[in-house]
């Protein structure tokens, strides 16, 4: 998978507009420019991506750690990394570096981890090699996309941003902002970055 994909293919995206909509179908193109754009407007929301570097990249950190009282650790905020195999800190491997990866509870939740503690402050800047991002796209992820895809495509049949019926009672307005179901799809999926 590479990084940054699109969570949503133009087949798939015209498989779930079909069942969803009677208005008339895009053609591909309009399918994979919202497939993308969806992608790209989730990444946008959650201040993230959930793609994966095919390979062990290094990266370097010059932000300053800050201290956490609770763990007794000084905490660097790295990009997300779920596989931790081939992880190296500063040239070594993660476990002789003596550094740990946090949140301890990632693996279990289907997160990823998203800082690195050291028991003493790190030298600077840090170089972290690591295959960078998420191993699979999460499926709330993947529904977010399509909602979005789906509201793009019933906004072509509602030029004033107005869908539905006012007399069935089914109008929705359609405004320039992410679905609210997207919104909530999306819901504790967003990252909130430190700053040291």
């Amino acid at each position: 998978m590479p990084w940054a994909p699109d969570y949503l293919s133009a087949e798939d995206a015209a498989e779930y507009i079909r069942m969803s909509s009677t208005s008339s179908t895009p053609d591909e193109a309009d399918l994979e420019t919202w497939c993308t754009a969806a992608s790209r407007a989730i990444d946008k929301k959650t201040n993230r991506q959930f793609g994966q570097v095919d390979t062990a990249t290094a990266r370097t950190y010059r932000r300053p750690a800050a201290f956490d009282v609770v763990s007794g650790l000084w905490l660097l905020e790295v990009d997300d990394v779920q596989d931790p195999t081939g992880l190296t800190v500063g040239g070594v491997p993660l476990a002789t570096s003596g550094a740990v990866l946090l949140p301890d509870e990632a693996p279990e939740r289907g997160r990823p981890y998203e800082r690195i503690g050291f028991p003493d402050w790190p030298d600077s800047p840090v170089v972290v090699s690591a295959r960078w991002g998420w191993s699979a796209v999460p499926a709330g992820v993947v529904g977010a996309a399509k909602l979005q895809v789906s509201r793009w495509s019933a906004r072509r049949d509602s030029p004033y941003g107005v869908a539905g019926s006012p007399s069935d009672g089914s109008e929705l307005r359609l405004l320039a902002r992410l679905d609210p179901d997207v919104a909530t799809t999306l819901a504790g999926l967003s990252r909130r970055r430190r700053v040291g």
